[in-house]
C-alpha cells in the first residue's frame, strides 16, 4: 500500500459510514488489504487496479463508495476512524513482523 495520509483515513471512514455497524471491522481491514493489493498490481503491471485504484487506502474507499466527510466529534464517525486506524496498526505489526497476512483473494492480474 502506499503511504498512508490523513485524507486516506478520513476516506476511509466515509466508506465505512455507509456499512452497517456490524460489518464495519471487516470492511475496514478489507479496504487495507485491497489497498495493498491495488499497489503490488500498479507496481508489477505498471497500471492502476481497475477496481481499487491506484494502492492508496482512499482510492480502495472511494471504490466503494463514501458519504459526506463528518465532523470529528461524531460520535459514528469516530468509531469509523478508530476502525481504520486499528486496520492499519494491525497491517504495521504484520509488516513489522515479517508477515504477510495482507491478501486479498481474485485479484485480476495477480500471480
Amino acid at each position: 500500500m502506499r503511504p498512508v495520509l490523513p485524507g486516506d483515513v478520513s476516506a476511509a471512514a466515509c466508506a465505512l459510514l455507509l456499512e452497517r455497524s456490524g460489518q464495519r471491522w471487516q470492511v475496514a481491514r478489507k479496504m487495507v488489504c485491497e489497498a495493498d493489493a491495488a499497489d503490488r498490481y500498479r507496481r508489477r503491471i505498471g497500471r492502476t487496479h481497475p477496481q481499487w485504484g491506484n494502492g492508496t487506502l482512499r482510492s480502495a474507499a472511494l471504490a466503494r463508495g463514501t458519504g459526506p466527510e463528518r465532523r470529528l466529534d461524531d460520535p459514528e464517525y469516530i468509531d469509523c476512524l478508530i476502525l481504520v486506524l486499528e486496520a492499519l496498526r494491525r497491517r504495521a505489526g504484520h509488516l513489522r513482523d515479517g508477515l504477510d497476512g495482507v491478501r486479498v483473494l481474485n485479484t485480476p492480474g495477480a500471480a
